[in-house]
């Protein structure tokens, strides 16, 4: 006994730090009843006056010995002592909807006698089970008034032992639910939440969820918070569930309140709930809007780890938002994710009936495989070439600029067998370049140059191994040559300033592998030459290919400048900027910056005024050269010191 007073103690006070109001005392004084009594005429006075005799109310007991009194009942009194508080004409509740406008949420119905007449005389024929099917199938058919009035004559009614009915939580919770769908607010439900204790039984966490759902309807954010923590605190049957988190969190989110959310959700997965996909999909958006992609790709992770959660997926336009985002911010782990969230809906849109087709932009491939490269992120290259892959469904090959990305996240990852691998995969695809401008893709000074400075990077011994294993694919079933790859080879040498390697790689291409060296072998060579100072053999190589069939381009004619600048032979770079202007091409700016430069520092005043004018001839602006000017013209002096 001891025991349960404590626990009666404990609920009191429990419920009371739930109670936003104060607390109201139930009424059980029956409403005036302005109901005409029936009358009844005895045969035997029909002639005289008609005498009228009161119909004797169901409720009202028999005169003799009351019904055994039910020990703990608060309701007791009012059901044997004032029957009249079970008159059907007089209905009442628990709560008094519409004492003033201010709780005045729903407008009653007009009092219709007769069904309340039947509905008191079927809430007596009901017991606990009956009465919970009744209600299940009123709530499917939305009756939320019907099934309140009916709980609130129940609990006024006696059982067939003539003790007052007891609901049990599921009954009450039910109960709870019809005034939530009725309109009643926060307080009031906590308070008949609180009245739960006068019939012995103890809320659980669905009681206190119908709470919450009130909370987040009104958006009451805090109330909501201290509801969470308290049934933290108080655990057992009270603790909260999953659909308490998920109301708590949604909400926070609702009103960005980011991290007592993250807390409240870093609980929720601690304590291995399941998350619902509103609230994953909210916390994706709110993270992303809010730059905490740490916090989002952490979160991510912890649910692919867990069993419940490692199908979440947030919308198709959401988890493209988030690869945007994580490639425009180098995030390579949540572009990842992304991605993968992509994947999984581009595999259910194929697997659902009728077939649903979606694809991803290549631009967001080719992004993702670049932050690949600038991340060295393995996972996030292989996710990007899968997805790109699944996006084409083999209707048309990838653009070039898509293998070139491929070839460069490759290099940058130092696997360079297998970016050879994507190199080939390129010229099987676009081999025969039919413009100047197709060309370009094999460059290895420009489409290729990552590939050329992965080769270099170890210095010669990664050259010669590089080397070593195309020489190896020219002999496999099928062989495999490439000439894009060995000038990727010759200007590798040219970055580490060997000459003979580079010049060397140029002869084996003919010679060894039976190739034809192409406007970019040609280039290389002459890079290498140009930067030894060896302008003769430069301008060499530039003939011998124009004797070769091979036109030159305006690389050949900017390398060959470049030759002569470094000999500081300002008058030959002049002369090869002429006939390139002569050929159709137009020199670059820097290359015009770099010769008037030069002229300025040989004090090659009609160089410099010819530099002049080819810059007012082709419209560039002469920019950059100011401070250039005063750190060439300081006169250094020892009168200060």
């Amino acid at each position: 006994m001891l025991t349960m007073l404590s626990l009666r103690h404990a609920g009191k006070s429990l419920f009371k730090a739930f109670r936003w109001k104060a607390s109201r005392s139930i009424t059980t004084t029956p409403s005036l009843s302005q109901q005409t009594e029936l009358e009844i005429t005895t045969p035997a006075q029909s002639d005289s006056a008609p005498q009228t005799t009161p119909l004797p109310s169901r409720a009202t007991p028999s005169p003799g010995v009351p019904p055994p009194q039910a020990a703990g009942s608060t309701l007791y009194q009012e059901n044997w002592i004032n029957p009249a508080s079970s008159d059907p004409v007089a209905p009442q509740s628990l709560i008094p909807i519409g004492l003033s406008s201010e709780h005045r949420l729903v407008r009653p119905a007009p009092y219709d006698e007769r069904s309340a007449t039947r509905l008191q005389m079927f809430s007596q024929s009901l017991d606990l089970p009956n009465i919970l099917n009744v209600f299940a199938d009123w709530m499917t058919q939305q009756k939320w008034s019907d099934i309140k009035e009916l709980f609130e004559l129940w609990l006024r009614s006696l059982d067939q032992n003539g003790k007052p009915n007891k609901p049990d939580i599921n009954l009450y919770n039910h109960y709870l639910r019809a005034n939530l769908m009725i309109g009643a607010s926060a307080g009031e439900l906590l308070d008949l939440v609180a009245q739960m204790e006068d019939y012995g039984i103890l809320p659980n966490a669905a009681s206190f969820n119908l709470v919450l759902k009130t909370m987040y309807q009104g958006q009451e954010s805090d109330a909501a918070v201290k509801l969470l923590e308290r049934m933290i605190h108080t655990g057992e049957e009270a603790s909260p569930d999953e659909e308490s988190y998920d109301l708590v969190i949604g909400l926070l989110f609702l009103v960005d309140q980011i991290d007592p959310a993250l807390k409240f959700l870093d609980l929720a997965l601690k304590s291995g709930y399941t998350l619902s996909t509103s609230v994953f999909s909210d916390c994706v958006r709110v993270c992303v809007n809010a730059g905490r992609l740490d916090t989002l790709m952490s979160i991510i992770k912890r649910c692919k780890a867990m069993d419940q959660n490692k199908a979440l997926c947030p919308p198709w336009g959401l988890s493209t938002y988030i690869s945007d985002v994580a490639v425009e911010a180098d995030h390579s782990k949540l572009a990842y994710y992304g991605l993968e969230f992509l994947v999984q809906w581009i595999v259910r849109g194929k697997s659902a009936q009728p077939s649903l087709l979606l694809s991803v932009d290549e631009g967001l491939a080719i992004a993702a495989l670049g932050t690949a490269a600038r991340t060295c992120s393995a996972p996030l290259l292989k996710a990007a070439w899968e997805i790109l892959n699944r996006s084409l469904r083999d209707k048309r090959l990838p653009s070039p600029e898509s293998y070139l990305a491929k070839i460069h996240a490759f290099a940058a990852l130092g696997e360079l067998r297998f970016a050879f691998r994507a190199l080939h995969e390129l010229e099987s695809a676009y081999g025969n370049p039919e413009s100047d401008e197709d060309t370009e893709i094999f460059s290895p000074f420009s489409s290729l140059n990552p590939l050329v400075r992965a080769c270099s990077k170890g210095g010669f011994s990664k050259l010669d191994e590089v080397y070593f294993q195309l020489e190896n694919l020219s002999r496999a079933n099928p062989p495999y040559k490439s000439v894009a790859a060995f000038n990727c080879i010759i200007l590798g040498c040219s970055n580490i300033w060997d000459l003979d390697r580079a010049f060397q790689t140029f002869e084996a291409i003919q010679k060894t592998f039976d190739l034809t060296p192409d406007i970019h072998s040609f280039n290389a060579l002459m890079s290498a030459f140009g930067k030894m100072k060896q302008t003769f053999e430069a301008s060499n190589v530039f003939a011998h290919m124009a004797n070769s069939g091979v036109k030159p381009n305006e690389k050949s004619y900017s390398l060959l400048v470049d030759a002569h600048l470094i000999n500081r032979d300002t008058k030959s770079a002049l002369g090869v900027v002429k006939d390139m202007m002569l050929a159709g091409y137009s020199p670059s700016k820097e290359t015009l910056r770099k010769l008037r430069r030069r002229c300025v520092r040989e004090f090659d005043v009609d160089g410099e005024e010819e530099v002049r004018s080819l810059f007012q001839q082709l419209n560039y602006r002469m920019d950059g050269e100011y401070r250039r000017g005063i750190l060439f013209g300081l006169q250094y002096s020892t009168e200060f010191v």
